[in-house]
């Protein structure tokens, strides 16, 4: 059995994504969503944070800030009446990384109340 020297130091390789992955078919049929910060400097309000949300098909991009992480589902809401007003569509799938401000139990309720499917990145990746 070979064993590769990365492996032998304790070193494990992650091999590349060579793959295509399928994007969204049409307008909110999958949302991309990031929560960043505390950032170091804090912006006119006291904003500390912000969340992205990205349509998958149009790649349109919608930022919100916030002084506190825990308002990330106050701003998915938020969003989610925005888009499906303006749009007449409503959000197929959320996909986001695994803070916890994604699996918290309103989160979780609040996508099945509205027939979203969460996604949840691997860990480890972007």
């Amino acid at each position: 059995m070979d064993v590769c020297e990365s492996c032998l130091l304790g070193k494990m390789t992650k091999a590349p994504f060579n793959g295509k992955s399928k994007r969204a078919s049409d307008l909110l049929g999958l949302i991309h969503s990031d929560v960043c910060g505390p950032m170091n400097t804090q912006a006119r309000g006291g904003f500390h944070y912000f969340i992205t949300f990205t349509d998958d098909f149009s790649r349109y991009g919608y930022i919100y800030l916030m002084r506190h992480k825990s308002e990330a589902l106050e701003k998915f809401k938020e969003f989610r009446n925005e888009v499906q007003n303006q749009h007449g569509k409503s959000i197929k799938a959320l996909r986001s990384d695994r803070g916890g401000e994604y699996l918290s139990h309103e989160f979780d309720e609040l996508l099945k109340e509205c027939g979203i499917v969460s996604q949840l990145t691997p860990p480890g990746t972007p």
